[in-house]
């Protein structure tokens, strides 16, 4: 298994709110998965931070995880109308994202 937890943001949202959408994502999953999250930190602590075009794309890919069984924390932004913005997804989840560019990979 992968030891990277991955983070993953809607590139139509600013940089600063990619970011800060994805630190809430971390902190869901922190809350949601200890386990998961403690065995992460442990062994490697790195995140990889990618993007996808917009909302629906992100509820497409949040969907694909249920169905695989990979654990995850969607977030929704209370400021956005409860939009989802961001989803942290455990190391499993490596090959299902991949192919998906880097988040903010054009600043």
């Amino acid at each position: 298994m992968s030891s990277k937890l991955f983070l993953v943001t809607r590139s139509d949202l600013p940089f600063g709110q990619q970011a800060i959408q994805s630190a809430h994502a971390l902190r869901e999953f922190s809350e949601q998965h200890p386990d998961i999250d403690r065995m992460w930190y442990q062994e490697s602590n790195t995140l990889i931070l990618k993007a996808v075009k917009d909302e629906r794309a992100l509820l497409a890919l949040a969907e694909k995880l249920e169905t695989r069984g990979i654990q995850f924390s969607p977030f929704r932004e209370p400021d956005r109308n409860h939009e989802l913005t961001a989803i942290a997804i455990e190391p499993g989840g490596k090959k299902l994202l991949q192919g998906l560019p880097l988040a903010m990979a054009g600043a």
